[in-house]
């Protein structure tokens, strides 16, 4: 209908330059269009004075404005508009079909898969046109591109990946030398990749190359329960509850119910039923498990498949942990015996990942250690140099003032925190936080509360506990695995002993749980991340009466403490902190081995000797040199090939001078064909955003008719500029004859005619 009134396809107007080819000049155009829209309206106004006129001054207007836009309009006319393009010579451009040949191409939909659907469309007439011009090239792509000049009947094994960056990529390496007048793309859009990568858009752009997609696929699929993301801790202790946040969404199945699980091969570490959102939106869950002995875990989560969905494969994603072995040490230094100190030392001796040291002050002058490893080990008291408070992965200070501690040990408390990226727990007592002036020294940055500046906040009186909704999903309080009979189960724990008001929470910090003291309500536990490492406010030291007052082999005191105590040191690195970009590559070899190495004081080394051991599956190893990374002091890479599907674990070292090497872990695994299982709905954003942004359109299969119309008007290849005339186009035949029928109509309504 466009190319009937406009003589031109859309894509003509769209890439075509619009000109007036009359000799006359442009000035004389403008100026006959403005002398007759002013006798128009003198002649009008002249009328009105000499025979008078029952219209209004707006309906005269409007007359004025139909009979000036039909003289404007037989003016243009007459200077001969034109549209100059440039069209490609016929036969001597490449036009290149790219058919996706992945896994989510060979999905059924309505009785033919998606890549059968795309065939039906080249052969039905798509094709024939295209070669009756030019020279059609046809290619299959998945993870990279193939030719197939035959539409040959696909292979057994579809290839398990969509990267049409890639794809495209290698077609502009392959057609270097070839005039390419445009790209021709038939998917779903479902790329692995993370998108098309800037290289392939600017190479595209650059050569001017438009690309034309037709989108295959429904845009939403239905009867399917998919697994969107899973949330993991990369690492935990030995031991330890982790918590996982599980994130999915279903069409077709809302109000049943399936079962949430994580498994570590076909052992189930915890599972519970969930019931399922309605149709299309996000629901997330949490699922709490211990993640067992040192190792590194691969583990499932999955949703139960329902018996009538399309697709089972995507209910279920694989996660890599790092179980650490080497237990974390905490250093308690404690202003004076009391009971916390006691019931805090006897929930971690249960705990094997977790070593406390203590320093207790008895007396003004005497200092009572523990869980020392050496008689040396802090013989001369509290730290005073970094490499003495960094072999620490914690902090805990008890109920001692600030001022016990010099402007030199608080300023090493912060970078304890900061640089060293240890944690940091304060909790309350007679003269702790603001009863200890906290507030004014060094480390009042470091807390995630702003304390009263009043004294006397620490109070000998009941308070109970109740947590927020920040603390009922946190896995320091969970208590229970069901999260409401968590909340229930903090609310009826035994009172505090005492409560110490701690101010109000920094932007950032999170409150986790809150005391009740008569009509007051404050903060117990807050957390905040603080430079690399992290800081908590627990305002009590009455937590002790939660194990002395409840029933014999009552766990709630012992649980939470070692959950907090856990969390504390959770994320403490050592000297040498090994990564990877993702820990799982699907449908990729290639992945980055990273090292952060620092020295004692945890400040970065620029000249250490950085090796990797890497194991792989079947028994593969292999030894690499890391190199340092250019303008980043401190840090080591080097590109690796995991050639083999399966689970890698590369041990890093580090070495400088005759030092210990110091080390660290890191797994990661390679996947092939599991990224094609999900997200398989058509992808018509990623197709339109190709389309504009190289100059050329998205199609639906429908449409494709108007396809071949499109192709000419490319700006790429081997071209041939021509003027075409517009002036005798059938729409402006029908916009005169449409402004003189309104004039008419409009006179002959309002009676002057």
């Amino acid at each position: 209908m466009f190319e009937l009134l406009f003589k031109l396809p859309r894509a003509a107007f769209a890439r075509g330059a619009f000109v007036l080819a009359s000799p006359w000049p442009r000035w004389l155009l403008v100026a006959l269009v403005v002398g007759a829209a002013l006798l128009i309206a003198l002649a009008i106004a002249w009328h009105v004075r000499r025979a008078g006129s029952r219209l209004s001054l707006p309906r005269l207007a409007i007359l004025w404005a139909l009979e000036a836009a039909a003289v404007a309009l037989v003016a243009l006319l007459l200077w001969r508009p034109a549209i100059a393009l440039s069209e490609l010579k016929p036969q001597q451009n490449l036009i290149a079909v790219l058919l996706d040949d992945s896994s989510s191409m060979r999905l059924p939909e309505h009785g033919e898969t998606r890549e059968a659907a795309a065939i039906r469309t080249l052969q039905g007439g798509l094709l024939d046109q295209l070669r009756t011009r030019y020279q059609a090239r046809l290619y299959r792509f998945g993870a990279h591109l193939t030719r197939d000049e035959n539409l040959s009947p696909a292979a057994a094994t579809p290839a398990a990946a969509t990267h049409i960056g890639i794809a495209l990529r290698e077609l502009l390496e392959q057609t270097g030398g070839v005039p390419l007048g445009a790209v021709i793309l038939l998917s779903d859009g479902a790329d692995n990749s993370g998108g098309i990568d800037r290289a392939a858009m600017a190479a595209l752009t650059s050569r001017r190359i438009p690309v034309y997609t037709v989108g295959f696929g429904a845009e939403q699929v239905s009867d399917d329960l998919e697994l969107d993301e899973v949330s993991v801790p990369a690492r935990a202790l030995t031991g330890a509850r982790v918590s996982a946040l599980v994130r999915f969404h279903q069409r077709g199945f809302a109000g049943r119910r399936s079962i949430l699980s994580v498994r570590d091969g076909s052992r189930v570490l915890a599972s519970h039923a969930v019931t399922l959102a309605p149709d299309g939106r996000a629901q997330s869950e949490t699922i709490l498990f211990n993640v067992g002995e040192a190792g590194a875990r691969a583990l499932t989560f999955s949703l139960e498949p329902l018996r009538e969905e399309n697709n089972h494969d995507n209910n279920a994603v694989t996660r890599l942990i790092q179980v650490l072995a080497e237990p974390r040490r905490i250093l308690y230094f404690e202003g004076e015996p009391r009971w916390e100190y006691k019931f805090i030392r006897r929930a971690e001796d249960e705990d094997p990942a977790v070593q406390l040291v203590s320093m207790l002050r008895t007396t003004e002058n005497k200092i009572y250690r523990q869980g020392i490893h050496d008689p040396m080990e802090l013989a001369s008291g509290f730290p005073t140099r970094p490499e003495d408070l960094f072999v620490y992965d914690a902090l805990i200070i008890g109920s001692i003032d600030a001022g016990y501690f010099s402007p030199a040990q608080q300023d090493l408390i912060r970078q304890f925190v900061d640089r060293r990226g240890g944690g940091l727990l304060l909790l309350g007592g007679r003269q702790s936080l603001s009863d200890g002036v906290w507030g004014g020294s060094q480390t009042a940055d470091l807390l995630p509360v702003v304390l009263p500046p009043a004294h006397a906040t620490f109070r000998r009186d009941h308070a109970t506990v109740s947590l927020t909704a920040a603390g009922a999903d946190s896995v320091i309080c969970r208590l229970l695995d069901d999260r409401e009979a968590n909340v229930e189960r903090w609310r009826k724990l035994p009172y505090l002993m005492d409560y110490q008001d701690p101010g109000t929470a920094k932007p950032g910090a999170i409150v986790l749980a809150e005391m009740h003291a008569g009509e007051r309500t404050m903060p117990l536990l807050i957390t905040e991340n603080y430079g690399r490492g992290r800081t908590a406010v627990l305002a009590t030291g009455g937590t002790w009466r939660w194990q002395m007052s409840s029933a014999l082999g009552d766990t709630a005191h012992r649980m939470f403490w070692q959950q907090l105590l856990r969390w504390l040191v959770s994320d403490t690195r050592g000297r040498v902190m090994a990564s990877v970009p993702s820990p799982l590559l699907y449908d990729e070899a290639q992945t980055e081995l990273i090292a952060e190495v620092r020295d004692q004081n945890y400040e970065p080394i620029a000249d250490a000797h950085v090796t990797a051991h890497v194991i792989g599956p079947g028994g593969s190893s292999a030894a690499l040199d890391l190199e340092a990374v250019p303008g980043a002091v401190g840090r080591y890479h080097r590109d690796w090939t995991a050639s083999s599907v399966g689970t890698y674990i590369a041990e890093i070292s580090a070495q400088r001078g005759t030092l210990a090497a110091e080390r660290d872990v890191v797994s990661f695994a390679r996947q092939d064909g599991i990224a094609e299982q999900f997200h398989t709905e058509q992808n018509r954003e990623l197709l339109q955003l190709l389309a504009s942004r190289t100059g050329g359109r998205y199609f639906k299969p429908e449409d494709v008719a108007a396809l071949p119309a499109a192709v000419p008007y490319s700006p790429a290849g081997v071209t041939v500029q021509q003027l075409v005339e517009l002036w005798n186009m059938p729409i402006n035949f029908i916009v005169l004859v449409l402004l003189r029928g309104a004039d008419w109509l409009l006179r002959r309504r309002w009676g002057i005619v």
